[in-house]
C-alpha cells in the first residue's frame, strides 16, 4: 500500500515559525511530525515494507538522480521514500517540489537541524516494518538495498548492515577518513564486544518499531554512533552484506569533519555508561509498552 506525497510546501506552513534552539526545534517537531499508531507499524503482522529514509542539505546536484535510482531499483518488497529536506538554501526544495510520485514523501525543516534531526523526524513519518538510512549525495548504491532484504525476508536477521570493505566496492578520496572510521569501529568492538566490520556505514536496515523505541538524542552526524551503540548495548549484532561506496570530497560538499570523531567517541563511552536506564525510562513511557521488544530485549536481562 502507498501513500500520497506530501508537498515541502503544505508541511513548512505546519511547521514552527521560529525555533532559535535546537533542542526547543526538535520537541516542537516531535508534535508537529506526529508518530503513526502503533499497531500501523508492527513488524511481522503485515508483509514487508521497506521505508527508505533521505535526509539532505543543499544537495540540488545529486538529489534527483538519487532519488530516480531508488525508484528504479527493483525491489522484493513494497517500498516508500522519506526525504526530509533539512532547511537547504539552495535548489533543493525546489527539485523536491516537483516529485510526483505515490511512494514518495517529503518534509521540509524550516532551519538546518543536523542530520540526526532530519532522520528522526523522517523515522517519525515512517510507516514501513523496516527502514534503512539512505544519503543523499549518491556515494552509496540502491542496488544494494535488495540485497540487504535477503536476510529479514528468509527469517535469518531483522538488523542488516551494509558493510563497506576497504579495498573492496570502494572509492576513498581520504586516507584519514578510511583508517579513521575503522579505527572508531575497532573502538565500538571493544567497548561492546562485537565484531562488526563498519560502523559508520549509512545502510543501516533496522526494524521500524525497534527503531522508534530506541531513546535516540543526538541531532547532527552523532545520530549515527548513537543508533549503532544502542543495538549493541541490546546485545544485538547486526547481520553484515557487502555493499559498494563511491567517497565524496569536501569539495565536492562532503560535510564530515574530525569534531565529528571526537563526537562519536563520547557517544559510544556515554551509551555504554547510561543507556540501561534510559531505555528503562523509554519503556516505560505511555502507550510505548512492552511486548513489541521483547524479541530484541530478552526479557530485560540487557537492561541491568
Amino acid at each position: 500500500m502507498t501513500r500520497p506525497m506530501v508537498r515541502p510546501h503544505k508541511l513548512t506552513e505546519r511547521a514552527p515559525a521560529s525555533l532559535p534552539l535546537p533542542g526547543v526545534a526538535l520537541n516542537s517537531l516531535d508534535h508537529a511530525v506526529s508518530s503513526p499508531p502503533e499497531h500501523a507499524v508492527t513488524a511481522g503482522k503485515r508483509p514487508t515494507k521497506l521505508s527508505i529514509l533521505m535526509c539532505a542539505y543543499n544537495e540540488e546536484q545529486r538529489i534527483g538522480r538519487a532519488i530516480a535510482e531508488i525508484l528504479q531499483t527493483d525491489y522484493p518488497c513494497d517500498v516508500e521514500l522519506i526525504v526530509v529536506d533539512d532547511g537547504s538554501t539552495d535548489g533543493t526544495p525546489a527539485l523536491l517540489a516537483r516529485l510526483d510520485d505515490p511512494r514518495v514523501m517529503v518534509y521540509r525543516h524550516v532551519v538546518n537541524f543536523g542530520k540526526g534531526a532530519a532522520l528522526r523526524s523522517a523515522v517519525k513519518l515512517a510507516t514501513g516494518t523496516h527502514a534503512v538510512p539512505f544519503d543523499a549525495d549518491l556515494e552509496y548504491s540502491p542496488a544494494d538495498i535488495p540485497r540487504m532484504l535477503e536476510p529479514v525476508l528468509s527469517g535469518r536477521s531483522d538488523v542488516v548492515y551494509g558493510a563497506r570493505l576497504f579495498g573492496f566496492y570502494t572509492v576513498y578520496q581520504s586516507y584519514r577518513y578510511a583508517k579513521g572510521n575503522r579505527v572508531m569501529t575497532q573502538l565500538a568492538n571493544m567497548i561492546y564486544d562485537a565484531g562488526l566490520s563498519d560502523l559508520h556505514t549509512c545502510l543501516k536496515l533496522i526494524p521500524l518499531p525497534l527503531l522508534k523505541t530506541l531513546p535516540l538524542s543526538e541531532t547532527g552526524f552523532g545520530l549515527d554512533t548513537e543508533i549503532t551503540a544502542q543495538l549493541l548495548k541490546l546485545g544485538i549484532r547486526p547481520f553484515e552484506i557487502p555493499v559498494s561506496y563511491y567517497s565524496r570530497s569536501h569539495a565536492e560538499g562532503k560535510k564530515i569533519r574530525w569534531q565529528d570523531a571526537v563526537a562519536c567517541v563520547r557517544i559510544l563511552l556515554q551509551v555504554k555508561m547510561s543507556f540501561g536506564s534510559r531505555m528503562r525510562a523509554a519503556v516505560a513511557l505511555p502507550g510505548t509498552g512492552t511486548a513489541g521488544l521483547t524479541r530484541w530485549l530478552d526479557g530485560g536481562a540487557l537492561l541491568a
